[in-house]
């Protein structure tokens, strides 16, 4: 049997919303049932209709980077999702990175460099005029993504 490094990953880009959460515990049921590495990634950027979305945790550090913070946000998100989800043993094991740039462009540029297998994301399900208008970073994987991609919902009234 192979080693699990040799695998294809399962890539899980995450913003740290509740659709994240859920897509995160997902792919980690997937990985356990396919024996394959998780790599979570989140991709830095100030999305114009959040500007300061990573401030909120930087507020009492005036001169940290926008990196740094990102990169405690994730930790602290992964932490969270494995203590709500204590039987998910893959939560404990998964990899996780950075990048920053236009998050499109940067998950479809990790799929291809990793070789991952799939990719498996949380959406929030956007519809109207501002979906049509500016899209959805989920819609665009879908559309432009070589591999598989596993769009998980997550119902408000849930946990």
């Amino acid at each position: 049997m192979t080693d699990k490094a040799d695998k294809h990953p399962i890539l899980v880009p995450v913003d740290f919303s509740r659709h994240s959460e859920a897509a995160m515990v997902h792919a980690c049921r997937l990985a356990q049932c396919m024996d394959a590495r998780l790599l979570v990634v989140h991709v830095v950027h100030d999305p114009n209709e959040m500007p300061g979305y990573y401030a909120k945790l930087a507020k009492k550090k005036m001169l940290t980077r926008i990196e740094d913070v990102a990169q405690e946000m994730l930790d602290e998100f992964v932490a969270h999702t494995a203590k709500q989800h204590p039987e998910v043993k893959a939560l404990k094991k998964l990899e996780t990175t950075l990048v920053t740039g236009i998050p499109t462009t940067r998950i479809l540029q990790i799929a291809e460099k990793v070789d991952a297998c799939m990719v498996v994301m949380g959406s929030k399900g956007q519809t109207g005029l501002k979906h049509l208008l500016v899209g959805s970073i989920a819609t665009h994987i879908v559309q432009l993504c070589p591999v598989p991609v596993t769009i998980v919902k997550k119902a408000e009234n849930n946990k």
